[in-house]
């Protein structure tokens, strides 16, 4: 079923309900107030009858029959009877003879209790009233049938059926015309998003000036399309990127081997070509690990080993691990602001990937710097581990700080210098894998600063954030 379909017959179903709560209720208090009426005239019947019975001197029975003859109340088929404290009948007057009304001795004792009881006996109303003055004490029986009271509720009921059934006609039309302008702003929604393939990410949706839900919907879509565009062109720039990479060395090796089997040549020669292909198969095979590691950091935390990891051990193992990489570079530890508890110097993360993270940075501060030296500060507080950076260098150029995390970017003055431009992009990558952020500090000519930010595994747990 469509869903214009499923919201014209959810449109129809509440009219259906509203108008059967309303047409119900007007027939029910227009029924009670018909049987008020008719309790209110029949009870002022009996109390008349009542008083004419008793002046027996003014009033006998044969005038009063005469008196309830000729009164023209709003009912026919009337039947007006009085009983005595004994229970006896003395005095009984009916529109027709052959209409009887028979009463029990219990009910007309409840009467003498209760003073007024009103029923239905058949189509007739009935009053039981207990009329008592100086003179009588008698119980007066006034029924009737209330012909125009029952004649104006049929015809009340044939004009709720006929509107009822007239509204809910007109409710499924108007449902089914108000779904189908509904949801146009949803086909025409559908209709721009299926023309939008990858070869025309750049198309966008029309939001319109009402911000209403379907605003809301297209520029939700919107957004989504300027994300897959990034990412689209942040893949094909990896893509290029990589490519020109792998395929540097590859061409290098080539070339060398086509040269050296061109002619005959020494044992020292040959050695040299093999060496200068030994190294550059050691770049490419680093340039593979590097891109394995950064396809890594790019799934999810499903795949990888989350522990708890006390960050100022691997600060202090930072030292001995960057000077494998590189004799020259030297790392300056310092511990600021730290917390009392040993466990607030924990994350929850992996290891490998975090060391690998900070490494990268520290390793492109030594790099970058003028003394080829990098300061790593490490500070606490009670949400968030900061773990900073700072190399004294010629710094980033301010319309490049937001390039410097994409693959295979290098800053315009560094592109000659050696690197693949990837360490960056992995170290960021691994730390919003652990919930986490890098921001970057640099004034040009001065420093650069690095801030490595991670929370901490103790303010996840008492803040129940899932990992």
């Amino acid at each position: 079923m469509s869903v214009r379909l499923k919201i014209t017959f959810l449109f129809s179903a509440i009219v259906f309900g509203i108008l059967a709560l309303v047409f119900i209720t007007i027939f029910y208090f227009s029924s009670k107030s018909r049987q008020s009426y008719i309790d209110t005239r029949l009870t002022s019947v009996a109390i008349t009858t009542g008083r004419f019975l008793s002046r027996a001197e003014t009033f006998n029975p044969y005038l009063v029959q005469k008196i309830d003859s000729l009164t023209a109340i709003a009912f026919t088929r009337k039947t007006i009877q009085a009983y005595d404290s004994l229970n006896k009948k003395v005095y009984s007057f009916n529109d027709d003879d052959a209409d009887t009304l028979i009463t029990s001795e219990k009910l007309l004792n409840d009467v003498r209790t209760k003073r007024k009881i009103y029923s239905k006996i058949g189509e007739k109303d009935v009053v039981y009233y207990n009329y008592v003055d100086e003179n009588l004490s008698i119980v007066i029986v006034a029924a009737g049938y209330d012909i125009f009271g029952w004649q104006n509720l049929r015809e009340l009921l044939s004009i709720l059926i006929i509107s009822f059934f007239g509204g809910f006609f007109i409710a499924i039309i108007s449902g089914y015309i108000f779904s189908r302008k509904l949801l146009k702003p949803l086909g025409y929604i559908a209709d721009e998003v299926k023309e939008i393939s990858a070869h025309n990410l750049a198309r966008r949706m029309k939001t319109g000036s009402s911000h209403d839900e379907w605003y809301y919907l297209s520029d939700t879509l919107n957004q989504l399309l300027n994300r897959l565009q990034e990412s689209f062109e942040i893949q094909q720039r990896f893509i290029s990127n990589a490519s020109h990479e792998l395929s540097t060395p590859l061409t290098s090796i080539s070339s060398q081997l086509e040269i050296a089997l061109q002619r005959e040549r020494t044992a020292d020669e040959y050695k040299k070509v093999m060496a200068s292909i030994y190294e550059d198969m050691l770049q490419m095979g680093k340039l593979t690990h590097t891109l394995l590691e950064l396809a890594k950091a790019s799934g999810s935390k499903g795949g990888i080993e989350i522990k708890p990891v006390r960050i100022d051990e691997i600060i202090l193992r930072l030292p001995s691990e960057i000077s494998k990489i590189n004799n020259a570079y030297v790392v300056l530890p310092e511990f600021g602001k730290l917390p009392e508890k040993e466990e607030n110097l924990f994350v929850l993360g992996n290891e490998e990937l975090l060391v690998t993270a900070i490494k990268n940075v520290v390793v492109n501060a030594c790099k970058y710097s003028k003394d080829q030296r990098a300061n790593v500060l490490l500070n606490a507080d009670q949400k968030s581990i900061t773990i900073s950076v700072q190399n004294m260098g010629d710094g980033i150029p301010p319309n490049e700080i937001e390039n410097i995390f994409q693959p295979f970017y290098r800053v315009e003055q560094h592109r000659t210098s050696g690197g693949f431009g990837l360490g960056l992009s992995l170290a960021q990558r691994i730390i919003k894998l652990h919930r986490g952020a890098i921001t970057v500090i640099s004034k040009q000519g001065e420093n650069t600063i690095f801030a490595i930010h991670l929370p901490m595994a103790e303010y996840l747990k008492e803040t129940s954030i899932e990992y």
